[in-house]
C-alpha cells in the first residue's frame, strides 16, 4: 500500500511539473521535460522489474501521457496569451482613431510646408527682387510668375485637403522640379528608386531649393542625385548670397526633412560649405545582394498543431504499451514481424490526426482506409491473432476526427454512420448470433457515440464562425472609425487652410491679375506667416494622450520615432487579427529598446519582424502566439502565424 500511495504521488508531482512547464515555458523547454519524465518512468520500471518488455510498455504509455499532458499546458498557454492580447486589443481600441487622426495631422502639417511654403516663398522672392530693381520687365516676368504660382498653390493646398496621399514618386519627378528652375546645375545619374526613397529625395530636393531662394538669392545651385553602395545620395549646393526677403522661414523645414530621412536608416546633413551651404541626404536602397535569414514559417508543433502532435503520439502510445504489458490473448508483440507490421499500423492510423484541421474528410478517409488494412492483416495473420480488438483502445481516434469533421468540414451526415459501421467489423467475430444481425446491432449502437461526436463537432464550429464573424464586424467598425476620424481632423485642417493661407493663395492671384506686383508680395508674406502659424498650432496642439501609440501594427513606427529607431515595412499591409497586432506590437517593443532598425514585413500566411536583439529575449513572447523565432546575423527574425493559435 505505501508503495502504491508513493507512485501515485509521485505520477502527481511528476504531471503538475510538466503542466507547469508547458503553461510557462517554451515548447522546447517542455518537450524535453515530457522526453525527460518519460525516460524516468522507463528506467525505474526497468530497475525495479527488470523486465525490458515492461519498461517499454510502461515508458510509451507514459510518453502519451507526457504528451497529452503537454499538449494541455501548451493550449492553456496559448488561450491565456490570445485572451491577453485581445484585451489589450479592445482596451486600446478606443485609442486607434485618436492616434489616426494624430498621424493625419503630423502628414499634413509635414505636406504643407514642403508644398505651399514652396510655392509661397518662390512667388515673394521673385516679387522681391523685382521690386527693388525697379525693372519693368522682370517686373512683369515675376507678375505673370505670380499668378501661376499662386494659382498652382491653391491647387496644392484644395488638394491636401481632398486626397489622402500623393500617387507615387519617381526620380523624374525631381527632373520635372529643376527643369523648372533656370540657372540650376543637374545631373541624376541613379536609374531609378523605390517610391518611398524617390519621394523622400524629391522633398530634400524641392526644401533645398526653396532655401536657396530664400537665403541665396541669385546663386547658383547645383543638384546631384547619385546612386552609391546601396545608397541614393542627394546632394545640393548653393554658392551663396543676399537673403531675398527677410522672415520667410518657418525654421522647422529641415528638422522635419533630418526626421523624415533617419524614420528611414538614412542620414542628412547641412551646413556651411565655403561662402555657400550644401545639404547632402544619404538614402538606403534595398540591397540586390541581400538575402537575410528566412523565418522558420511552419509553427509545426509550437501552434495549433502542438494538440494535434500530441494526439498522434497518444494515438500510438496507448494501443502499443497496453499491448506490450498484456497478458492475455491478444498478446500483438510477441512475435517481432506480426509487432512491426502492428507499430505501422498503428502510426499509420495515427497520422491522419495531424492533418485533421487542413483536410477534416481525407483525414477521416484515410483513417478508415488504414483500418480496413488492419481487418486484413489480422485474417491474413500477418499481425498477431485477434489484434484487430485492440480497435477499441484506439477508436477515438475516430471520434476527434469525426468532432473535426462537424467543427472544419461539412455537414457529411453519412460520416458518423459509416465510420459506426466499419467499428463494428473487429467485434462481430466475438459475439454469438447471425454475423449480420450482430454487426448490424453493434452498428446502431455505436452510431450513437459517433453522431454525438459530430454533433459537438457542429456545435462548437457554429459557435466559432460566430464569434470569427462578431471580430469581423468589430474591426470593421473600427476602421470605419479610424477613416472618420482621419477624415475630421482632414476637414478641420482644411476649413483653417481656406482661412489662412488658402485665402492669401487666392488674394496672391488676384493681386497678380490685377497687375499690383506690392500687393502680390505682402499677400505671399501674409500668407507664408498664416501657414507658419498654422504649422505651429498643428505640431503643438497635440494631447499627450493622443500620441500614445495603440498596441497595434500601426502603431510601431511611433513607437520607434519616441525611442529614435526606425521602422520599415515590407509588402502589402493588410488587416490582421487583433491577437496577432498585438503580439507584434510586444514583440516590436522588445527590438527598439536598443534603437536602430526594425523591419516589418507583411506574408503571405502571416507577419515577420526582424531587428537587434537577443532571441533569448523575444522567445518566450513569439512562442506564446505560436511563432518562431530565427537568429540573423544582425539580430533575429521573428514570424507569426496570421491564424492565432486558439
Amino acid at each position: 500500500m505505501p508503495l502504491i500511495l508513493g507512485c501515485c504521488l509521485a505520477a502527481l508531482v511528476t504531471v503538475t511539473a510538466l503542466y507547469t512547464l508547458a503553461l510557462y515555458g517554451t515548447a522546447e523547454t517542455a518537450a524535453m521535460g515530457a522526453v525527460a519524465a518519460t525516460l524516468a518512468v522507463a528506467v525505474t520500471v526497468g530497475v525495479m522489474n527488470g523486465s525490458v518488455r515492461d519498461a517499454a510498455g510502461f515508458g510509451t504509455l507514459a510518453a502519451g501521457g507526457a504528451a497529452s499532458v503537454w499538449s494541455l499546458g501548451r493550449s492553456h498557454r496559448r488561450r491565456r496569451a490570445g485572451r491577453a492580447a485581445l484585451a489589450a486589443y479592445r482596451a486600446a481600441s478606443a485609442t486607434v482613431p485618436r492616434f489616426a487622426a494624430t498621424t493625419e495631422r503630423d502628414r499634413l502639417a509635414a505636406e504643407l510646408h514642403d508644398v505651399a511654403a514652396h510655392r509661397l516663398t518662390g512667388i515673394a522672392v521673385a516679387s522681391a527682387a523685382a521690386l527693388r530693381l525697379a525693372d519693368p520687365a522682370m517686373a512683369a516676368e515675376a507678375t505673370a510668375h505670380a499668378a501661376e504660382a499662386g494659382r498652382l498653390a491653391v491647387a496644392e493646398l484644395d488638394r491636401l485637403a481632398r486626397v489622402d496621399r500623393r500617387g507615387e514618386t519617381t526620380l523624374a519627378d525631381i527632373d520635372a522640379l529643376v527643369d523648372g528652375r533656370p540657372g540650376v546645375g543637374y545631373r541624376r545619374t541613379a536609374v531609378s528608386a523605390p517610391p518611398k526613397t524617390a519621394a523622400l529625395a524629391f522633398r530634400v530636393v524641392r526644401e533645398s531649393l526653396t532655401n536657396a531662394m530664400r537665403y541665396a538669392t541669385g546663386a547658383a545651385v547645383r543638384v546631384l542625385v547619385e546612386e552609391d553602395a546601396g545608397r541614393l545620395t542627394v546632394t545640393v549646393t548653393d554658392e551663396g548670397g543676399p537673403a531675398a526677403v527677410e522672415g520667410l522661414g518657418a525654421g522647422t523645414g529641415l528638422a522635419s526633412l533630418g526626421g523624415a530621412v533617419r524614420a528611414v536608416g538614412g542620414t542628412l546633413e547641412a551646413g556651411p560649405d565655403g561662402d555657400g551651404w550644401t545639404v547632402r541626404a544619404a538614402l538606403p536602397l534595398p540591397s540586390q545582394t541581400m538575402n537575410p535569414a528566412r523565418p522558420r514559417r511552419t509553427a509545426s508543433w509550437r501552434g495549433a498543431a502542438a494538440l494535434d502532435w500530441a494526439l498522434v503520439v497518444l494515438a500510438v502510445a496507448l494501443p502499443a504499451g497496453l499491448g506490450l504489458l498484456a497478458t492475455e490473448v491478444p498478446q500483438p508483440f510477441t512475435a517481432p514481424a506480426p509487432g512491426a507490421s502492428l507499430l505501422v499500423l498503428l502510426v499509420l492510423h495515427a497520422l491522419p490526426l495531424r492533418g485533421r484541421r487542413l483536410a477534416p474528410k481525407v483525414s477521416l478517409a484515410v483513417a478508415q482506409g488504414t483500418l480496413l488494412v488492419w481487418l486484413a492483416c489480422d485474417a491474413s495473420g500477418l499481425t498477431a491473432p485477434h489484434s484487430a480488438q485492440l480497435v477499441l483502445e484506439c477508436w477515438w481516434v475516430e471520434l476527434t476526427l469525426l468532432y473535426t469533421v462537424g467543427a472544419y468540414g461539412s455537414r457529411g451526415w453519412p460520416a458518423p454512420l459509416a465510420v459506426a459501421g466499419l467499428g463494428a467489423f473487429p467485434l462481430v467475430s466475438g459475439m454469438t448470433g447471425p454475423p449480420l444481425a450482430v454487426w448490424a446491432t453493434l452498428s446502431l449502437g455505436l452510431a450513437v457515440p459517433t453522431g454525438l461526436a459530430w454533433a459537438a463537432g457542429l456545435l462548437v464550429g457554429g459557435r466559432r464562425r460566430r464569434r470569427s464573424r462578431a471580430a469581423a464586424l468589430d474591426r470593421d467598425r473600427l476602421d470605419r472609425r479610424v477613416a472618420e476620424a482621419a477624415r475630421a481632423e482632414r476637414s478641420r485642417i482644411a476649413a483653417g487652410l481656406r482661412r489662412t493661407a488658402g485665402a492669401r493663395a487666392r488674394a496672391v492671384v488676384e493681386a497678380a491679375e490685377s497687375g499690383r506686383l506690392d500687393l502680390v508680395l505682402a499677400e505671399a508674406r501674409a500668407g507664408l506667416t498664416a501657414l507658419r502659424e498654422l504649422l505651429d498650432e498643428l505640431r503643438g496642439g497635440s494631447d499627450p494622450a493622443d500620441d500614445t501609440p495603440p498596441p497595434v501594427v500601426a502603431g510601431i513606427a511611433a513607437l520607434a520615432a519616441r525611442r529614435g529607431a526606425v521602422v520599415e515595412h515590407e509588402g502589402r499591409r493588410r488587416p490582421l487579427p487583433a491577437t496577432v497586432e498585438v503580439a507584434a506590437y510586444r514583440l516590436a517593443e522588445v527590438l527598439l529598446a536598443d534603437g536602430g532598425t526594425v523591419t516589418v514585413t507583411y506574408l503571405d500566411d502571416g507577419l515577420a519582424l526582424s531587428g537587434p536583439g537577443e532571441a533569448r529575449r523575444v522567445r518566450a513572447m513569439a512562442d506564446a502566439a505560436g511563432g518562431t523565432v530565427t537568429e540573423t546575423k544582425d539580430g533575429v527574425r521573428v514570424w507569426l502565424p496570421e491564424v492565432f493559435p486558439a
